[in-house]
């Protein structure tokens, strides 16, 4: 991963949606693995949430989820709030950025703490000035600087801090935090074209996307092109497509018995080869300078199981440049002997309650010993959390 990148080391949740608490130490590429409704997107909207209260606010980011009873927890306990803790860093700062957030007296929703500190670094990597901040329930209970913008319990002070040097890059990197769900559906229908918009969550804007790449960065688009010819044979490229004033994908490809492609539009393209599309240009045509973290819900999904391994390929590849967080169920995916233990997430549901952690001892033994791939295990059903990294219930 380039020294540019904004990653994250930690990510600790408690009480969000069905977590009850988990504490992650993340590297260049984390796969969270586990059966349909255990909670693994869960894991990664943690972290779309905290881009969209930044970009939007708490509210929409809240009532997008069902209201805050949606958002916390629902156990015995009746837990009030939830808390979002994120251990980050870059080439030349490094620090933490923690919200709890719940409901106020007067029934709306409010930020009942919320901290950042900021350890800067020179080249050489000594520790450098330290700034931070911490608010409760809007109000500033100490911070390195000598006056704070106004700041309100209805809203994140980083948004305010932004506008401050020191504060502007952890903005960027949390605000740039991207997570997606390619819809072929979505990435079918004509759009009105958008070529300064990052990609959608759900690729319906791909066509101006792979524009904007054509003309600023035709590297990029060479390696999504690539990819894509190896996991769909006999394609030869994508290009976006003017129709009226709307955009739309062309894909050419080798027909049997002609001297060359042929031109189709997205509407006669399978499901497979618009999603494998929409994961490609999600891994690798990242905006900004802070190159955040990016997340994949199940990438596999409408492929070939033989596509699997071209894909994890792809993946990895992406991880060198910038962060990139999936979830999976697919034991295809998964058979593969570059997969470290380290990279790997457990994800269970136990009562309602989702547990998640790196793989338990039993796991790592067959790792360590070559017996069984990633794959292997998660058809054998053994993926199983560590128990002291267990959620705690």
């Amino acid at each position: 991963m380039t020294d540019a990148a904004f990653s994250l080391r930690r990510l600790g949740l408690k009480n969000y949606r069905s977590i009850g608490s988990c504490d992650l130490e993340l590297g260049p590429l984390a796969i969270f693995v586990g059966q349909n409704g255990a909670g693994k997107s869960n894991v990664l909207d943690s972290l779309r949430f905290i881009r969209q209260a930044l970009e939007e606010n708490i509210s929409r980011a809240v009532s997008e989820r069902g209201g805050i009873a949606g958002v916390r927890r629902r156990s015995a306990g009746s837990p009030t709030d939830f808390t979002i803790s994120l251990e980050f860093s870059s080439g030349k700062f490094s620090g933490v950025y923690e919200v709890r957030i719940g409901t106020t007296d007067d029934g709306g929703i409010g930020v009942a703490r919320e901290v950042c500190r900021i350890s800067s670094s020179d080249p050489e990597g000594a520790d450098g000035e330290d700034h931070f901040y911490e608010l409760r329930n809007g109000r500033a209970v100490r911070s390195s600087e000598s006056r704070l913008p106004r700041t309100a319990v209805d809203r994140l002070a980083l948004v305010a801090l932004s506008g401050l040097e020191e504060f502007r890059p952890v903005y960027d990197g949390l605000a740039g935090m991207e997570v997606f769900n390619p819809s072929p559906e979505a990435m079918r229908r004509p759009q009105v074209p958008a070529p300064g918009e990052p990609l959608r969550r759900d690729g319906s804007n791909v066509a101006s996307v792979l524009e904007r790449l054509r003309h600023s960065n035709p590297k990029t688009e060479q390696r999504v092109e690539e990819y894509l010819r190896a996991i769909v044979p006999g394609t030869r490229s994508v290009r976006s497509s003017a129709m009226s004033g709307w955009e739309t994908l062309e894909f050419q490809q080798d027909v049997s018995g002609s001297a060359g492609p042929w031109s189709f539009p997205a509407s006669a393209v399978s499901d497979g080869t618009l999603r494998a599309l929409g994961v490609l240009v999600a891994l690798f045509a990242g905006t900004g300078e802070a190159l955040s973290p990016v997340g994949v819900e199940e990438p596999e999904i409408a492929l070939h199981p033989a596509a699997a391994g071209v894909l994890l390929d792809a993946i990895r590849d992406a991880s060198e440049h910038r962060q990139v967080l999936l979830t999976t169920h697919s034991p295809d995916l998964l058979d593969s002997s570059t997969i470290l233990p380290g990279e790997l997430f457990a994800v269970r549901s136990v009562g309602g309650t989702t547990e998640v952690g790196h793989p338990d001892a039993a796991v790592r033994f067959a790792f360590d010993e070559s017996l069984f791939t990633a794959g292997e295990l998660l058809r054998a059903d053994q993926f199983q959390p560590e128990p002291e990294e267990a959620v705690s219930r």
